[in-house]
């Protein structure tokens, strides 16, 4: 899968799903019949007024999946330019972080400024990639994450597999489930990101080479 490319200049790297969505728009006349322009338009004048009717009416009339359904339907609303815009996401992606560590969570910013640096030195192959609530380390994969969990607490998480752990590291019961991250480190301020904290991320980047 190609990378998105982006003329914005951030700290952070483009996620990997925009260039999964800018293919999937790109095949979309293919396996659609019509453009995304095409369907924009056709929502706009011929599908109902709101967005849960025409969710419906894109599947019902038009034969579309579910989630293409929800998609489109939002996309007319000017919604989603970020799952497929290199720049948008980039945007967006430092509205997600300052949202993460507003209000109650303020006080934690610092500490996931440390953390993202920490990861980011890892190699020059490294992009972090904000989500909503979660801001992952991408190499090829996810290989660690941090997470916000409550308003005193950040849990750095890896990408460890059946690796037995020990000490501080807490093992999420992800391996089982088939998550992507299966260890977490509980960091409540900077003086916590210590030796230990940093081999087991070196550790989890290294065994996505």
């Amino acid at each position: 899968m190609p990378t998105a490319k982006s003329k914005v200049k951030s700290i952070y790297g483009v996620h990997p799903g925009v260039a999964m969505v800018r293919k999937w728009i790109d095949e979309m006349p293919e396996k659609t019949g019509k453009s995304l322009d095409h369907w924009i338009k056709l929502i706009k004048k011929e599908g109902p007024p709101t967005n849960r009717e025409r969710r419906e009416w894109l599947k019902q009339e038009q034969g579309l999946g579910t989630n293409s359904a929800s998609w489109l339907a939002d996309r007319a609303e000017g919604k989603n330019s970020e799952d497929s815009d290199p720049d948008e996401y980039l945007r967006a992606a430092e509205k997600y972080v300052a949202k993460m560590f507003a209000g109650p969570k303020a006080s934690l910013r610092p500490t996931y400024d440390r953390l993202l640096k920490l990861g980011l030195s890892l190699g020059r192959d490294v992009k972090a990639c904000p989500c909503q609530t979660i801001v992952p380390f991408y190499r090829k994969h996810v290989f660690a994450q941090i997470k916000p969990s409550t308003r005193t607490r950040i849990d750095l998480g890896f990408a460890l597999g059946d690796l037995k752990g020990g000490g501080r590291l807490i093992d999420t019961g992800g391996f089982a489930k088939k998550d992507r991250i299966t260890h977490r480190i509980a960091i409540a301020s900077a003086a916590d990101i210590d030796d230990e904290v940093k081999r087991w991320l070196k550790a989890a980047y290294e065994r996505d080479a």
